[in-house]
């Protein structure tokens, strides 16, 4: 009887300090602590940042895939798809996972009719076309949620942020600056602020980027409207409005969170993608190539180069 009193006089005292805690606001419904500002007054971005979905494999919901290529199986429909030759011997490693998508509103994207195709055929030929795999600067706003850390460093006048992958990098600038003299993988990216968000207009790009490895693409007449806001200290509310007369129909958006890394050692830590993707890209030109096969105990892979003749080999460099 000792022990029951006891017991129920503890969970009083739980009950009670819970109580008091919401009163006061030192439980576990405190409030949000406020995020940090900087010296000005405006809130601070400063930290190592990480997107944590699905965007960077397609824009748009989407079933998980046994591969990023595959092929007709054993029965004609799309979800009997096996994968194919490149990716089969990664077993459930080359899987692409589901997604229930980023793309804001219907979830769709407003291709136009003649710009609709090119999508679809950059999917399917994923492994030739993708500029992620031949390690080019993955752009904006791709950057921003491919499965790697970045780091944004702000300042009064600047904002500057360092990504892993390719050692890609841009400056975020604050009232009238000279434009880029060329369009450029990353954009141009000038900055206000708008009470506490973060507004970004970004434009002059090249056009060569995906938004993806779907194959989702834009012209060099791309412009966005990017929007951070900080909802926690530790999650930045990311908005972006995407214009492409020459590929959509109509302006369309995504946003996502993305997340403070908060380990004490949290940092950036160098990629050499150049160097990773040197045998993908120029292989095949060695007079004796290096990578010629692969055995292991289930499979063997056999590699044959293949050089696209004259100036298709430049074309295929090029996309």
């Amino acid at each position: 009887m000792h022990r029951a009193w006891m017991l129920a006089g503890a969970v009083v005292a739980v009950v009670a300090a819970g109580a008091l805690g919401w009163r006061l606001g030192t439980g576990t419904s405190a409030q949000t602590p406020s995020p940090a500002r900087t010296a000005d007054g405006k809130p601070d971005f400063s930290g190592i940042w990480q997107a944590n979905n699905e965007a960077h494999w397609d824009l748009q919901a989407h079933e998980a895939r046994p591969g990023m290529v595959t092929q007709p199986g054993v029965y004609p429909y799309e979800y009997a798809r096996v994968p194919a030759a490149p990716v089969i011997a990664l077993g459930a490693a080359a899987g692409v996972p589901g997604s229930l998508g980023v793309v804001d509103g219907d979830g769709q994207i407003p291709y136009k009719p003649e710009t609709a195709p090119v999508k679809q055929e950059n999917g399917e030929n994923w492994i030739d076309r993708d500029p992620e795999l031949k390690c080019y600067l993955p752009g904006i706003p791709r950057a921003m949620y491919m499965p790697y850390p970045f780091q944004i460093v702000q300042g009064t006048n600047q904002i500057q942020m360092a990504y892993t992958f390719t050692n890609a990098a841009r400056a975020i600038h604050f009232g009238q600056v000279e434009g880029p003299p060329d369009d450029t993988y990353m954009g141009h990216s000038v900055g206000r602020w708008e009470g506490d968000t973060l507004v970004v207009d970004v434009t002059n790009f090249n056009g060569k980027n995906w938004f993806d490895r779907a194959g989702n693409f834009h012209s060099d007449a791309l412009h966005l409207v990017e929007r951070y806001t900080l909802k926690t200290p530790d999650i930045i509310n990311y908005e972006v409005t995407i214009e492409d007369p020459n590929v959509f129909t109509q302006p369309w958006r995504i946003s996502m969170p993305i997340y403070r890394r908060v380990e004490p050692n949290a940092q950036l830590i160098e990629y050499r993608c150049v160097e990773f993707a040197e045998e993908f890209l120029y292989g095949g030109l060695r007079k004796e190539p290096l990578v010629k096969r692969w055995e292991g105990e289930t499979m063997i892979v056999d590699i044959t180069r293949k050089i696209p003749p004259q100036d298709k080999l430049y074309d295929w460099y090029r996309k």
